[in-house]
């Protein structure tokens, strides 16, 4: 597995990591606790060195999952987690109002206490807001995770879903190590202004779903049926008709891959790879078939023709349905 640098940071990662959340949050019911392990140990077999997990995903069940897990091969990896909603607040209630954001800088100190414990760790190697709160200055925010980072608690500061000027504004107070954005082949806004000022300011992104959750695997299609607990039946993008227009652009994948011999998610990934060297995305699954399949995009080699005619036919293509439902989506790019 190769190596990426999260920016100017000097924090180190494998070239692809793990996405956590889906072991035990989101998509479906819990899957089994000692085969979730065994994948992730297995991940580090593989060479996998990046993880990541956030309080608020069980609440709190997956990163118990990924300490425990993880506790054994702890020098041998890089732990990201997430602070910023209030886990007091019933998580039924993400479903209803939406989540309820609390940044508060003594509530970030109890939830960084509370991860370490959870995680069976005595650092944090990246800690992220997971998204903006608008009622309290990100100064105080990065201030806080400063006081943090001072105290040895962590290690590295990171953003979720910020804009621009908001990171401009948390890096001049703390250096951000990484942005995590979701940026794939079907959610392209990251190139207008978030990509170029990462560059500008020597900071990272981690890119989540890059497979468009699932959907750029090929493996789901307008007849695909989802569980009642899946959030993708909430999201505009999944409804039945959104995925019957947005097929075009797994067909573009799969022909692709064919002449790669990989499959559709390889070149997914393998064109974010390309984009820039301090992109790392983090794909999830529960599978190791999957895992391997993931891992293996880091060994194609997307020529400049390449990248050029995915660009040209994935130009044509307007993929169909917002990513979130509108209450979610307020939450971004603030």
């Amino acid at each position: 597995m190769q190596k990426r640098k999260l920016g100017n940071s000097g924090l180190e990662v494998s070239a692809i990591g793990l996405g956590c959340m889906g072991m035990s949050f989101s998509y479906g019911p819990p899957k089994d606790k000692q085969e979730m392990i065994a994948l992730m140990r297995t991940a580090v077999e593989r060479g996998v060195t990046f993880f990541d997990t956030a309080e608020v995903y069980g609440p709190f069940i997956n990163e118990e999952l990924v300490g425990e897990a993880l506790a054994p091969l702890r020098d041998q990896v890089v732990i990201a987690t997430k602070f910023g909603f209030d886990t007091s607040v019933d998580p039924r209630a993400m479903k209803g109002s939406g989540p309820v954001l609390n940044s508060r800088p003594e509530h970030i100190k109890d939830v960084a206490e509370a991860s370490l414990k959870r995680l069976r760790t005595d650092v944090i190697d990246l800690f992220y807001q997971h998204r903006v709160d608008p009622d309290v200055p990100i100064e105080d925010v990065a201030g806080a995770v400063k006081e943090l980072i001072q105290a040895g608690k962590v290690k590295h500061f990171g953003l979720s879903e910020a804009g621009i000027q908001t990171v401009r504004r948390a890096h001049a107070i703390q250096p951000v190590a990484a942005l995590q954005n979701e940026y794939s082949l079907w959610w392209r806004r990251p190139e207008d202004d978030i990509l170029p000022t990462l560059e500008e300011l020597g900071i990272g992104l981690v890119a989540y779903s890059p497979l468009g959750k699932g959907f750029l695997t090929g493996k789901i299609d307008e007849s695909t049926t989802f569980d009642s607990t899946d959030f993708r039946t909430t999201l505009p993008r999944f409804t039945p008709e959104a995925r019957k227009v947005n097929q075009a652009l797994v067909d573009l994948l799969g022909t692709i891959a064919a002449e790669k011999r990989s499959t559709p998610a390889q070149i997914a990934l393998a064109w974010l790879l390309a984009q820039k060297p301090w992109i790392v995305p983090i794909p999830g699954t529960t599978r190791l078939e999957r895992l391997d399949e993931n891992n293996g995009a880091v060994a194609i080699e997307l020529t400049a023709t390449d990248l050029s005619d995915i660009e040209t036919a994935a130009a044509k293509i307007t993929v169909e349905g917002a990513r979130y439902p509108e209450r979610l989506e307020q939450m971004t790019n603030r």
